[in-house]
């Protein structure tokens, strides 16, 4: 659509008309209605958003490979639409996950698998698909088995630990004429559905360059790249990947151009340790002197504010006695680390500059201290300016000088359908049923080779960032 035609789309009142893309059934669409803040004009006139219940032939059934936090999100779709996927098998080396996840779907004793190999030992296939929800660095083998095998993949991000191993995996899907859907769950968000398709309008006429930023809550920080899991780019994958290929993809699919360039720059400048206070003991659990006057001791982020509980296998429960056994379990004691004695190296600053064919540019900054996480972004085009926080994102066009504002509520989106990753969870997993059941990759936003190419972008930036020098793509 022409600049002129969405402005003047934006003035009719006729809620549900359509602005880009096909136009499904009035069943499946919740109509806009006109709300926004009194002196900002709603806006109105986007492709209404389809609810969540897949379009299927028959339940997709899929088995759970890796029963942590992601794993669990994906197969949560099974109980809010049984007649669209059925979860047949799960896998996990720790029993504890494995049970929880198998007793909640009723998986046959047969159907649980400890080690991701057991579900390929047979050399046969037991479901349509799989999910691998796997940790970082063990996505590449049970990616390339499972596409032996004739297994359609929900995959997990990051793609896999290196560029040789995203190349392999992007040939293996197109030998095999399989599927692999990579959860750049950003994409299927609403709020970065309906960015997307203002910029594609024209209505702020050709993009020149976006600002985009990506703050880690510091607690999200000591959690998971300074304790937990993704603490060191050699065991998982670099930052820039493990945190923030979401970012690079969502900047590469707005811009809808390839990066020819990227420089980028970072360092693990606070949680190390000669910033350790004096006296503070390696483990928070041991009583540390400096409790009170450190936002970032695990008791406090743990069993006060219960935050990140995923990893400890409560159940549910949030009893503060049952949180602090866990610390001092073996197997979660490392929950427990002061932040200025783990053995982590990822950046807790990065910033990335990338120049985009056609000579768009856009600027990236990840940090890790701030009181709430959340994306901003700015969008700078001829004719007009973007600006969101990844809950509403406000129009300003340069003639008109009247911003129109868009939300969850002006595109009255139901609360149940708002949550995980801003809605982009659950509506990523219904679009990869839709594609596994029509045999139809173009049911997904993002095609093997555009997944692959942001995995390569951040590869790139992690290249540049050590080295000192500018990278091409």
């Amino acid at each position: 659509m022409q600049r002129r035609d969405f402005l003047k789309s934006l003035s009719l009142a006729a809620a549900g008309s359509a602005l880009i893309g096909p136009t499904a059934g009035a069943a499946d669409l919740f109509s806009p209605p006109m709300d926004a803040p009194e002196g900002i004009e709603p806006l109105t006139g986007l492709s209404p958003v389809r609810s969540l219940e897949p379009l299927v032939s028959r339940p997709i059934s899929v088995i759970i490979i890796g029963c942590g936090n992601r794993g669990r999100t994906y197969a949560q779709f099974a109980k809010k639409f049984p007649k669209g996927m059925t979860v047949v098998g799960v896998s996990d080396i720790l029993d504890d996950r494995k049970d929880y996840l198998g007793d909640m779907y009723d998986v046959p004793a047969d159907m649980r698998f400890g080690h991701y190999r057991e579900v390929f030992a047979s050399g046969k296939k037991m479901a349509d698909a799989v999910v691998i929800a796997t940790p970082d660095d063990r996505h590449y083998d049970p990616c390339m088995k499972a596409l032996e095998l004739g297994y359609d993949v929900l995959l997990e991000k990051p793609v896999a630990p290196t560029a040789k191993e995203c190349r392999a995996i992007r040939e293996m899907t197109k030998k095999t004429g399989r599927i692999v859907a990579v959860c750049h769950v950003l994409r299927y968000a609403p709020y970065f559905m309906a960015l997307r398709d203002v910029v594609r309008s024209g209505v702020i006429g050709d993009v020149v360059s976006i600002q985009h930023m990506e703050p880690i809550q510091y607690a999200h920080m000591a959690h998971s790249y300074v304790r937990g899991n993704w603490r060191s780019s050699k065991m998982t994958t670099p930052i820039i990947l493990a945190k923030s290929c979401h970012d690079l993809d969502i900047l590469r699919w707005i811009i809808g151009k390839p990066c020819k360039q990227i420089s980028a720059d970072g360092s693990l400048s606070f949680f190390k340790k000669e910033n350790a206070p004096k006296d503070a003991p390696l483990y928070c659990t041991d009583g540390c002197p400096h409790e009170n006057q450190c936002p970032y001791n695990a008791l406090d982020i743990y069993t006060r504010q219960k935050l990140h509980l995923g990893v400890f296998d409560l159940k549910g429960s949030k009893d503060p006695a049952l949180i602090l056994s866990r610390l001092n379990d073996p197997r979660y004691h490392s929950y427990a680390r002061c932040v200025f004695h783990c053995d982590n190296d990822q950046p807790d600053h990065y910033v990335a500059n990338m120049v985009f064919e056609d000579n768009v540019t856009a600027s990236f900054t990840m940090d890790a201290f701030a009181p709430k996480g959340g994306r901003r972004t700015r969008i700078m085009g001829t004719m007009g300016f973007i600006e969101g926080d990844m809950k509403e994102f406000t129009v300003t066009d340069f003639l008109t000088r009247k911003p129109r504002l868009w939300n969850m509520k002006v595109a009255e989106i139901p609360e149940y359908a708002q949550s995980g990753h801003g809605g982009g969870d659950h509506r990523l997993v219904r679009d990869f049923l839709e594609a596994v059941d029509r045999h139809d990759p173009s049911h997904l936003s993002s095609s093997i080779d555009v997944s692959i190419e942001s995995h390569l972008m951040g590869f790139a930036a992690e290249r540049s960032r050590l080295s000192g020098r500018k990278e091409k793509i």
